[in-house]
C-alpha cells in the first residue's frame, strides 16, 4: 500500500529491527506466495482477502492495512485497469485473461512489512504478460540501487527507464516509501526521477519501493469510493513491491520468501 503521510524524519533502524522486519516481511511474502497459488478464474477477491487475514493471524501478526485510514479489508486487490488500493467483494470474480494485483502488509512485534505481486488468471494476452514482466524487472532494477550513498532519485531512475524502455508509463500520482514502526515513512521513492534534491541513502534504512506501471498512459484517478485507483484509459495496470532494507552488503530484500518458507 502506498500514501503519504505529514513529513517525519527519516528512521534508521538496527540489525535487531532489520531482523524483526524481516520476520514480518516473510509473513506478507507467505500470504502473497499463498494467494498466488490459489488464483483461478472463479474465485473472488473477498476470498482471497479471507485467506490473506487467516494466515497473517495464523502467524501471530496483525493485517496492517485492515482499518488503515479507514481501509475496510486486509487485502488490496486490484483487477486489470484498477492501479492500486482495490476493495476485496464478493461481486469481484476473477476471470479468464484478467490480471489481479495483490498488495498485502503486516504489523509484527511493532513493526511493518508490505510487499506486492501482480497475477496472471489463466491466459492473458502477449502484452498484458510483457507489462508484468517490465514491471517486475523495474522493480529489481530499482533495488539494485538501494545501496549507501546512492540518492532515492538513483532508485526512481532505475525503475522509470526501465519501465519507459519497455513502452510503458509510470503512475506519478502514488509513490514507494519508508517502512518501520509506522507503515509509512520518509523518504517518498517515487518511480519517476522529480527535479527537486532527494535524499541520501544511509545503512539502516528500510524502503518499500514499488512500481505501478501503465500499458497506456500515466494518469490515474481515483473511483468514488475513494480508495480504488484506476487508469485514467481503463488499459490495464501492475504493481510489483518488494519491502528492502540498505545494509553494509548491499541492498537486503526482506519480503523476498526464503526457501525455508514461513
Amino acid at each position: 500500500m502506498n500514501d503519504s503521510e505529514p513529513e517525519k524524519a527519516v528512521t534508521i533502524k538496527t540489525p535487531e529491527e532489520i531482523r524483526l522486519m524481516y520476520q514480518a516481511n516473510q509473513i506478507v511474502a507467505g500470504v502473497l506466495g499463498l494467494l498466488k497459488s490459489r488464483i483461478t478464474p472463479g474465485v473472488s477477491t473477498f476470498q482471497l482477502d479471507k485467506w490473506a487475514e487467516e494466515y497473517c493471524c495464523d502467524h501471530q501478526a496483525k493485517p496492517a492495512f485492515k482499518g488503515y485510514r479507514g481501509f475496510p479489508a486486509s487485502l488490496c486487490a486490484s483487477i486489470n485497469e484498477e492501479v492500486v488500493h482495490g476493495i476485496p467483494s464478493k461481486k469481484r470474480i476473477l476471470r479468464d485473461g484478467d490480471i489481479v494485483s495483490l498488495d498485502f502488509g503486516t504489523l509484527y512485534q511493532g513493526f511493518y512489512g508490505d510487499a506486492a505481486i501482480t497475477v496472471p488468471v489463466g491466459e492473458v494476452s502477449p502484452e498484458v504478460t510483457r507489462l508484468l514482466e517490465v514491471t517486475e524487472a523495474s522493480l529489481y532494477k530499482g533495488i539494485e540501487q538501494a545501496v549507501i550513498g546512492n540518492r532515492v532519485a538513483d532508485i526512481s531512475r532505475a525503475v522509470q527507464q526501465c519501465a519507459e524502455a519497455g513502452g510503458f508509463s509510470v503512475v506519478r500520482q502514488f509513490v514507494g516509501h519508508g517502512i518501520g514502526v509506522h507503515l509509512h515513512e520518509p523518504p517518498e521513492v517515487p518511480n519517476y526521477v522529480q527535479r527537486q534534491a532527494s535524499p541520501r541513502l544511509m545503512e539502516g534504512l528500510v524502503l518499500a519501493i514499488e512500481p505501478m506501471v501503465n500499458l497506456g498512459a500515466a494518469r490515474v484517478k481515483i473511483l468514488n469510493d475513494q480508495w480504488t485507483v484506476i487508469t485514467a484509459d481503463k488499459k490495464p495496470s501492475a504493481h510489483f513491491e518488494h519491502s528492502v532494507a540498505v545494509t553494509k552488503d548491499g541492498p537486503l530484500i526482506l519480503s523476498e520468501r526464503s526457501l525455508s518458507g514461513h
